[in-house]
């Protein structure tokens, strides 16, 4: 029987572990990468754990989501990730230079290698045959100090593609229609493998736009074949030599095929307020819209922003919308301004931000009161945008572009003639905004500004837990209601007790101060709790306001593995019926937790409020369990180097 590409790559990689679906796998990281939002942390923690230079093939830090410099706060992060980077052997992309994912790709990613990112979009690797996996901080610092990454070994689904897309329809539309049939849940546990004759139709920055959306699925990560398309762009950006070729045996199995016909595709577009949320262009008709946003890791290449430009040439943007454009990376825009595209653009009417996430974080450029934004990006979750009464749209840079020039949401097949650019024999490459490190790590002094603050350390689990349920939330509870990020809170990621007074506030404002009145408790979720972004600042700072444990239906598996590297216990109901049967102020309590936890005895959580006793699950592997009784992963990887 022979391996598809995921299995061909993990068992490259495969540090200890079998490989069967649910078993606990390590694997050996090449590469990482973080980002200013989540790598002040991630740096921190490196310091913590006191290895004193990373030892992957290469580590990069980018300074791409807190770029609004409103105060001292993100400048200061950003002088600490410089000189933490130059000290340690991380390579440092600087403010401007580009979004983490679309310079990754351009620059550092290559076929077969393993990639680990504080950022739940890592997956937009898998455009190039990288398996690239989003995580939380402290995994990523882990894996730069050298140590294995562990997960449970995902199912692999092959999504079978046919056909050919029609002119107007893009690669956004491939993967709006994946989550139209699957759903923001139906990926979770597997890894989406990409194959079929019709791949060979799509760039690679088409394929990165399919791979960044699969953090939307759930999946653990989407991996393409490393082929002739593959050599052709790595060729174009003077990387040639990083080219393998990569593609599943003949015999390959699977463990669940879906196929996607690309000629029977039409544009799509995903209504508020989740990524799966999709119907087509035409059957949502032409509602008014107020703003568009072009953009994000999603949709932010030089292709991308090139069709855009053909369709604006000699337009102008509609009086009552707002026109956006943030090109992804230093190259697109330089390669922008070179072409005359930029000009075009901008004689439109569009607004050009730099090269940065920008809007679709929340960083800037909010909507107004009721607004209706289209957006390219990868999420629309209520009040990301930084309005929470606004109502965003996730649809293609075609149907963008065009119904930011009509003022109403347009199909882009009523413009005729297709204005699809094509990818360069040759980009522009000038790596003169990414700083290598010092080769004498000792000579440089880290900087720390005054918003730098300690991070939360959890202690060993206790024998027995007794609190109250702090807060009870419902079904598909993101990290942006846990933590929220916006452009007034982005810049205290490294500052945990500020960021504390703002936990849960789109849910119940009053969750910090109940919290530290009950010196701390459990919180209470629905299914698919966490989903979203790999901030782990979402484990952090309940951690902070002293949460022992989250019980829910089920969880998004980045956010449960935060909770676990925390040291808070990721139980579920047994039977989620039982989710009724505790309400905000019941008394709970967990009794000889610590012995079930380390014996794997089946646990039951007593309800003393209601008298009611209600079975819980924990599923765990060994090595999680170690975790937990530790209190987190950092208190564990200190006692494995002390042994």
């Amino acid at each position: 029987m022979g391996y598809n590409i995921a299995q061909k790559i993990i068992k490259s990689h495969l540090v200890s572990g079998q490989m069967k679906p649910g078993e606990d796998v390590a694997i050996k990281i090449d590469q990482t990468l973080t980002q200013d939002s989540t790598g002040t942390m991630a740096y921190l923690q490196f310091e913590a754990i006191g290895i004193p230079r990373v030892k992957t093939e290469i580590s990069v830090a980018y300074i791409d989501h807190n770029t609004l410099q409103a105060g001292f706060e993100n400048a200061d992060d950003h002088k600490y990730i410089q000189t933490v980077a130059k000290k340690y052997g991380v390579h440092f992309s600087r403010p401007g230079n580009g979004i983490c994912h679309q310079v990754h790709l351009e620059r550092f990613g290559k076929p077969g290698k393993t990639l680990l990112g504080s950022d739940s979009h890592t997956p937009t690797g898998g455009g190039l045959g990288m398996l690239a996996i989003g995580a939380g901080g402290l995994d990523v610092a882990v894996a730069m100090g050298g140590g294995a990454y562990h997960l449970a070994m995902p199912k692999v689904r092959k999504v079978n593609l046919v056909g050919k897309l029609s002119p107007w329809v893009s690669a956004k539309d491939v993967i709006l229609e994946v989550l139209r049939q699957l759903t923001v849940k139906g990926g979770v546990g597997y890894i989406m493998e990409y194959a079929g004759e019709g791949v060979k139709s799509l760039t690679v920055p088409e394929r990165a736009t399919i791979t960044n959306m699969g953090a939307e699925l759930g999946a653990t990560t989407s991996v393409f074949p490393s082929d002739e398309v593959t050599r052709e762009f790595l060729k174009a950006q003077g990387r040639e030599e990083d080219w393998i070729e990569l593609s599943a045996d003949s015999d390959a199995v699977y463990d669940d095929e879906i196929t996607i016909d690309l000629s029977s595709l039409v544009p799509l577009v995903a209504k508020p307020h989740m990524p799966d949320n999709v119907d087509t262009v035409e059957n949502v008709g032409s509602i008014k819209v107020d703003q568009v946003f072009i953009g994000s890791c999603t949709n932010s290449s030089y292709r991308d922003m090139e069709t855009v430009a053909k369709m604006l040439k000699g337009k102008t943007v509609h009086p009552d919308v707002s026109l956006v454009i943030g090109p992804g990376s230093k190259q697109v825009l330089n390669m922008l301004a070179r072409s005359g595209a930029l000009a075009d653009m901008i004689d439109a009417g569009a607004r050009i931000l730099e090269s940065a996430c920008g809007p679709c974080i929340g960083m800037g450029q909010a909507p107004k009161t009721d607004a209706v934004s289209l957006r390219t990006n990868n999420r629309n979750f209520e009040g990301r945008s930084g309005t929470a009464s606004a109502k965003v749209y996730i649809v293609s840079p075609e149907t963008a572009a065009a119904s930011a020039i009509s003022g109403v949401l347009t199909d882009p097949r009523t413009w005729g003639e297709p204005k699809a650019a094509k990818e360069p024999e040759k980009f522009i490459v000038n790596d003169n905004m990414i700083d290598p490190p010092a080769e004498n790590g000792d000579s440089v002094e880290v900087v720390r500004g005054p918003n730098i603050k300690p991070f939360p350390v959890n202690v060993p689990l206790a024998e027995d837990i007794k609190a109250q349920a702090l807060i009870k939330v419902g079904d598909n509870i993101t990290t942006d209601h846990i933590m929220p990020s916006n452009a007034k809170l982005l810049p205290f990621r490294s500052n945990i007790p500020y960021l504390s007074e703002f936990c849960f506030a789109p849910c119940d404002p009053h969750f910090p101060s109940r919290a530290k009145e009950k010196n701390g408790g459990f919180i209470i979720g629905g299914s698919n709790y966490g989903q979203g972004s790999s901030r782990e600042h979402a484990a952090l700072v309940p951690l902070y306001l002293g949460i022992k444990a989250v019980i829910a239906k089920s969880f998004a598996r980045i956010h449960m593995a935060n909770l676990i590297n925390s040291g808070i216990l990721p139980l579920t109901f047994a039977n989620e019926d039982d989710y009724d049967k505790v309400d905000i102020d019941d008394v709970l309590v967990l009794e000889n937790i610590r012995e079930k936890v380390e014996k794997s005895q089946p646990i039951v959580l007593l309800n003393k409020t209601k008298n009611k006793e209600i079975p819980l699950e924990l599923t765990l592997s060994a090595r999680q369990r170690k975790l937990i009784l530790a209190g987190g992963l950092l208190n564990y990887t200190k006692m494995q180097s002390e042994e």
